[in-house]
């Protein structure tokens, strides 16, 4: 049997690897921390459970209301439980017109829905939507669970280390994090845990914390036909990493990747991502803090300004009191200020609200309160379109990265619904097809509004044109693709919409009624006129002579 080349000295080798590229990025994530999540990151593994340190940045609650406005905004605009901001599609499959199709996807859809509610998920999602605002990625892990199918946690920034494939989809995850010897003892065995673990446990040591690796990806040792979980596509691996024994804690694997990632843009062939709301706002909110102290400074000064005096005068006690007074000396001498200021503080004031602006405009705060702040300046329904319409170009690459990490979320309940046999059986014609996702929430449906005011405005002018101009032109219009289209793009139920080869068929029924309506009014008509001429029983000679033929 050949020797597995999976070692612990082979997992801290790829850590180092993995180090290089998390290193030059450590330092940007430590400084966004500092000013916009200060209590959520890891960086050091065994930082856990230790009084944090002070944040001493922050002087002013801005980008923290920011980042909580744009986490609260994503997740009532494209996740939120009270709506359905998912469909599910049968892939290149028009189901349309398929009642049991339809059927078979509304029951798939409210079994995730229920997944999903049942479990933690939506507790999960308010924070991956935090850190993806803030440094641009954030990792949840998932896990089956025999109660809820689905149970996520967050990784905390800091404590992972990825790589990525020659398609750029993260595919390895080296998470370094601190657990008590009573987990370990718990989750992994006595025979699998190390000699200081059992020890802790047998001292009454429950709560000591030790060093743990977990490494998932890709499996070069991958057997395709193999039952074991060791030999599956991803390899996951667990060990302690300051013990000298060499075992691993767990040796397991995946058929999927059971890691779902968010990332924003990334340049190029970087591995994390370069650009993000937290990382664009962070200039403006250093000078932000730096102005808010100035200002602080020089309120000070003006208040409460430091005072010069005749030495006499040293001992005596000033009262903060309206009416209060101080002796002067015998040369009529009193307490004056060393300096006095007029700082421009209104101007300061001005800048500052620029600054809170621009912090609030980067982190897309304006764009979830469009519809507040639109009705206060009195705008119209138009100009209101139109502003929604801009900033949702601005945020749809964001919402795409959101909506590709929510696609992998679903396919993997897909999967584990599939492992336990709980879907409901699919009709013949679709068996063997892929399942599609089609994100229906409300962020997801303005960015559809696009669409939909363009066909309104190209139908408008096109019927105006056939008014003003020429008739004709209203036959460039094919009206059922139109409503077709609509429907789609303003998620109208499918239900609500008759097909079009039913208005075709209905339509071509209505045209042979009113041919067959007319070709019965033209026999009346004939019969009237030949009733009028000589009634009905003329004989022909005498109709023709009546006509002057004869």
């Amino acid at each position: 049997m050949t020797e597995s080349k999976y070692t612990k000295n082979y997992f801290n080798a790829r850590r180092n690897e993995l180090e290089i590229a998390y290193n030059i990025i450590k330092q940007d994530w430590q400084e966004l921390a500092d000013f916009f999540l200060p209590r959520s990151v890891r960086f050091l593994a065994r930082s856990v459970n230790k009084q944090p340190a002070k944040n001493k940045k922050i002087k002013d609650s801005t980008p923290l209301l920011a980042v909580r406005n744009f986490s609260s905004g994503m997740m009532s605009g494209a996740t939120s439980p009270a709506t359905n901001w998912f469909k599910v599609k049968v892939r290149n499959y028009g189901q349309e017109g398929n009642y049991e199709v339809k059927t078979w996807c509304n029951s798939v859809e409210n079994l995730f829905r229920d997944i999903f509610n049942s479990s933690n998920l939506y507790r999960v999602l308010p924070s991956i939507y935090k850190q993806i605002g803030v440094f641009g990625i954030s990792v949840m892990g998932m896990e089956s669970d025999e109660a809820s199918i689905l149970r996520c946690h967050l990784l905390p920034i800091g404590s992972y280390r990825i790589a990525k494939d020659y398609k750029g989809n993260i595919d390895t995850i080296c998470r370094v994090y601190m657990d008590t010897a009573k987990n370990l003892y718990d989750k992994f065995g006595e025979e699998n845990v190390s000699k200081e673990v059992i020890n802790a446990i047998h001292s009454n040591r429950y709560e000591e914390l030790f060093e743990i690796v977990h490494f998932v990806e890709p499996n070069k040792e991958y057997k395709p036909d193999s039952i074991w979980a060791k030999d599956k596509k991803y390899i996951s691996v667990y060990y302690e990493y300051l013990s000298n024994e060499e075992k691993f804690l767990s040796r397991s694997g995946f058929d999927k990747f059971p890691y779902a990632v968010f990332e924003s843009e990334v340049n190029g062939e970087d591995v994390y991502p370069g650009e993000c709301p937290g990382i664009n706002a962070l200039p403006d909110v250093k000078q932000l803090m730096s102005m808010v102290v100035d200002e602080a400074k020089a309120v000070k000064k003006m208040i409460s300004p430091t005072y010069k005096g005749p030495a006499s005068l040293k001992n005596k006690k000033m009262i903060d009191a309206p009416a209060a007074f101080i002796e002067e000396d015998e040369n009529g001498r009193g307490l004056t200020p060393i300096y006095e200021v007029n700082p421009r503080v209104l101007e300061v004031d001005s800048i500052i609200e620029k600054l809170k602006n621009s912090i609030k405009e980067i982190f897309y705060n304006d764009l979830f309160a469009m519809i507040l702040n639109t009705a206060e300046r009195s705008r119209t329904a138009t100009e209101v379109n139109e502003l929604k319409e801009e900033k949702m170009v601005l945020l749809s690459p964001l919402l795409q990265q959101i909506h590709n990490g929510l696609n992998y979320i679903i396919d993997w309940v897909f999967e584990e619904c599939i492992k336990l046999n709980i879907l409901p059986e699919p009709p013949e014609e679709i068996m063997g097809s892929d399942m599609d996702i089609e994100f229906v929430s409300t962020l997801a449906q303005a960015q559809k509004a696009v669409k939909i005011s363009a066909m309104e405005r190209f139908t408008t002018f096109t019927v105006n044109l056939a008014q003003a101009l020429d008739p004709s032109v209203k036959n460039k219009l094919n009206a059922n693709k139109i409503i077709d289209d609509y429907a789609e793009y303003a998620n109208i139920s499918p239900e609500q919409v008759i097909p079009t080869e039913d208005v075709e068929k209905k339509k071509k029924r209505e045209e042979e009624a009113q041919s067959q309506k007319q070709a019965l009014e033209q026999v009346k008509e004939g019969a009237e006129i030949i009733k009028n001429l000589g009634g009905t029983d003329s004989y022909g000679s005498d109709l023709m002579a009546r006509l002057g033929l004869m």
